[in-house]
């Protein structure tokens, strides 16, 4: 049993580590950006909505990439968070990482 539990215990980061990047999802967001001030707003904001792991702008083809943990948040909630600040999104891809 003793040797079991000490298994178990090994085999417990390895385990979480998986579960946790499978319910990672990353989107590709069209965002009217219009200057780097644009950009500061969504990272200042956006970035610390709850779930959000990583956010990138891309001024230039005025897109926001935002992976999320789909255990805490959806992309629906991210969209709602974008309007709050006055920056409406629409989806423009859908990727799923997954391992």
């Amino acid at each position: 049993m003793k040797k079991i539990l000490i298994l178990l215990l090994a085999l417990m980061p390895v385990l979480g580590a998986h579960a946790g990047k499978a319910d990672r999802r990353t989107e590709v967001l069209f965002c009217d950006l219009r200057c780097q001030g644009c950009c500061d707003k969504v990272m200042k904001n956006i970035a610390f909505e709850k779930g959000v792991k990583d956010l990138q702008c891309d001024l230039k083809s005025k897109t926001v990439t935002v992976t999320f943990d789909t255990r805490k948040t959806t992309i629906d909630e991210l969209l709602k968070a974008f309007e709050r600040i006055g920056k409406p999104a629409k989806v423009v891809t859908e990727k799923n990482n997954r391992p």
